[in-house]
């Protein structure tokens, strides 16, 4: 950020009073600029034991696998934000059914969360963000072209917890960069 939404002027990079934390701070108005982690918003969408996964046709990670997800909106519930993200780029309508994991990504400002979902009546297609659409039997996901490790990480519990048809909520973190050997 370079300068104040508010007024205009340029901003500095510091620790307001009464804070801890850096933040930009307009020395004209006075207003502090706050950034907050973004929310992304997806579904695990299952159609008869097969998950709906999206080949993406955007950067980043163009060509791979990923599940139907997306930045949420201002005005929307999470849940909402992972119905319309799937609608977006699967052409699929779902039910959700319940939050299943939510993963922080604090190196990048972003949570991801995802919710179990079953589509309504079977259809979906490929949306202006993907190449392709497809239903994966569990035991042929493409692993090694799978998009992120948010999406790998939800599709790996899914598939364990399919075999014993309990989904319980988790919750984790992943804190290295792409790449990193930690």
């Amino acid at each position: 950020m370079k300068y104040c939404s508010t007024c205009g002027h340029p901003v500095e990079h510091r620790v307001p009073s009464g804070d801890n934390r850096h933040r930009y701070v307009c020395p004209s108005c006075e207003t502090i600029h706050y950034q907050n982690p973004r929310i992304v918003a997806g579904t695990v969408p299952v159609w008869e034991g097969r998950i709906l996964l999206c080949r993406r046709a955007i950067e980043p990670r163009y060509g791979y696998w990923t599940l139907p997800a997306g930045f949420m909106e201002n005005s929307e519930t999470t849940d909402e934000a992972a119905a319309r993200e799937t609608r977006e780029e699967a052409l699929a309508e779902v039910t959700i059914d319940e939050l299943y994991t939510i993963i922080h990504v604090p190196h990048i400002d972003q949570v991801h969360m995802f919710y179990r979902a079953t589509l309504t009546d079977g259809r979906y297609g490929a949306g202006e963000e993907s190449l392709e659409t497809e239903l994966f039997e569990p035991h042929d996901i493409p692993w090694d072209e799978i998009s992120f490790p948010t999406v790998k990480r939800t599709l790996e519990h899914f598939v364990e917890d399919m075999r014993s048809n309990r989904f319980p909520v988790r919750v984790s973190d992943i804190r290295h960069r792409m790449g990193d050997k930690r």
